[in-house]
């Protein structure tokens, strides 16, 4: 039985998938397996893997259901490894990736999740615009909470899912991803790692970022333009509201809470109107609110219209 598992879920990137498979089967760690899942994909991401399959310790599995978080639990069932490492098929991993998690775990059997530095890797030509901002390069993967180790008691400091790291037993614990978190398809739905660190430390666990434990993600071209931040915004804004609806927050104070991020949102994007960064950064949070508060509203209207039902 390996120690860890490493497992890429993957989506029509054949481009980058090759690295993020190299970049594992090099690591300095030997008890580990690598299993590739392919969630439905229709390019040549099969043949990308299966020119590898030379290598014992190389898996591939096809899940067609697509749902990045249907593909990490896929994952999951397809190992015996105690620890699961997720890096995203776009993403390369250190040498030292692995060894730095496992070290971890076997450190502290209250580790739950752990995570480490991501740096970014723009496209050949394309130098990072001035329109971005710290927090929107955060949207882009990059993750840095210094050079030492650090307890996590924040869920919004949680590891990011490209770099991203779980023990078996606390996932079996809470039933494995929620499918109706996590990216499908061109939906780009988040906040699963988020809501993950929220059960984590509600159930006793701890989390953890190992600066260590660093990865590169390659930014795609087409995430270099506003409308790429404006979508993935709006889908920002659909997966907090599903979060609180997980969580029990749903109603009418939904309203009241994104309608005052939204007025926040507008009048500093007015405030830092001569910072491009800044302007846009607050336009964007001001956008997903929109996001969220039509999401609220389906959500409200459905409660209400199911209790009028059952009162019939």
């Amino acid at each position: 039985m390996p120690q860890i598992a490493a497992i890429i879920c993957t989506h029509n990137r054949d481009n980058y998938l090759g690295a993020a498979i190299d970049s594992l089967l090099t690591q300095e760690y030997d008890d580990f397996e690598v299993l590739v899942v392919d969630n439905g994909s229709t390019d040549s991401t099969k043949a990308v893997v299966e020119s590898r399959l030379h290598n014992p310790q190389l898996k591939y599995i096809y899940e067609p259901v697509l749902g990045l978080s249907v593909a990490r639990n896929t994952g999951a069932k397809e190992t015996t490894a105690p620890i699961l490492a997720y890096l995203d098929d776009d993403a390369e991993a250190s040498p030292q990736w692995l060894r730095v998690l496992i070290e971890a775990y076997n450190n502290n059997e209250k580790l739950a999740i752990a995570g480490g530095k991501v740096t970014l890797i723009w496209p050949d030509g394309i130098m990072p615009p001035k329109w971005i901002s710290s927090d929107m390069a955060a949207g882009l993967g990059a993750y840095d909470l210094g050079d030492g180790i650090v307890e996590i008691d924040n869920p919004n400091l949680t590891p990011r899912g490209l770099n991203y790291s779980m023990r078996r037993a606390f996932l079996e614990q809470i039933g494995g991803f929620d499918a109706n978190l996590g990216r499908v398809g061109k939906k780009l739905l988040s906040n699963e790692e988020l809501y993950m660190t929220e059960l984590a430390l509600k159930n006793g666990w701890q989390v953890a970022y190992l600066p260590d434990a660093l990865a590169a993600h390659n930014v795609a071209p087409e995430r270099v333009k506003p409308d790429w931040f404006l979508r993935r915004s709006w889908w920002q804004g659909i997966s907090e509201c599903y979060r609180e609806e997980v969580a029990g927050r749903t109603g009418i104070g939904q309203l009241g809470r994104g309608g005052e991020r939204l007025v926040r949102g507008l009048y500093k994007s007015l405030k830092y109107i001569n910072d491009p960064a800044l302007r846009f950064d607050n336009l964007l949070y001001a956008y997903g609110q929109i996001g969220y508060l039509s999401s609220a509203i389906q959500t409200i209207f459905k409660s209400r219209k199911s209790e009028v039902e059952s009162r019939k």
